[in-house]
């Protein structure tokens, strides 16, 4: 595959698109913008930096919040195949293939984050192991057959919860399948124990609140 130089305007940044058939694409941040960094916390990526555009359209987990729910999940995420949904820049899914996830799937809708996450993913060089959805979780999952899951992390937008698509996302999760659900516990999570979905672990970090559900059997 051929590799091309980009040479971007200020104001732009560089990400690479394979489907334009070489490794390069510029794109521009909105004037106004700024960008903030998130680091990558352990792991092969471990004091990494990625990109993540202070705009109010995503809200990246904080650091501390991160850490903590991959500290508790350590013993699961070595080899698992992971869905990283409402991506945002990728931080979530980032961290896990940085931790040993074998494969992750993100899924973002927002044209600005698919860009930055684009971008994110080739310069860790975890562009192998990753496949980046551009669609709504929900539109995803009603129009293909998505891949089943060892985890997904569900990061949904703190002012639309959207908890009939994080239901949806229950039937994608394989047998024994954890999925965590990133919420500011304002609202109801979902009941689907006639399902054998069962609540597994609550945890609170100030304002947010990570709900970790098991598929039984």
């Amino acid at each position: 595959m051929d590799r091309k130089t980009c040479q971007a305007e200020p104001g732009s940044a560089i990400a690479r698109d394979y489907s334009h058939g070489y490794l390069c694409m510029v794109y521009r941040v909105p004037r106004g913008w700024a960008v903030m960094f998130i680091r990558i916390i352990s792991g092969k990526y471990g004091g990494r930096k990625i990109d993540a555009p202070d705009n109010g359209r995503t809200h990246p987990m904080g650091e501390r919040v991160r850490n903590a729910m991959f500290n508790s999940i350590a013993d699961e995420i070595v080899g698992a195949r992971v869905l990283d949904a409402f991506a945002g820049t990728g931080s979530i899914g980032l961290e896990a293939l940085s931790r040993g996830a074998k494969a992750c799937t993100f899924v973002e809708r927002d044209k600005i984050a698919q860009k930055v996450l684009a971008k994110n993913v080739v310069s860790l060089g975890a562009d192998e192991q990753s496949q980046i959805i551009r669609s709504s979780v929900n539109a995803w999952i009603e129009t293909t057959k998505p891949d089943y899951y060892d985890i997904i992390f569900a990061d949904p937008p703190y002012h639309d919860l959207q908890l009939s698509t994080v239901s949806k996302l229950f039937a994608i999760l394989k047998p024994n399948g954890l999925m965590v659900l990133s919420h500011t516990g304002r609202g109801e999570v979902p009941n689907l124990s006639e399902l054998g979905i069962v609540v597994v672990d609550n945890r609170s970090y100030g304002n947010a609140h990570l709900t970790s559900f098991r598929r039984v059997g």
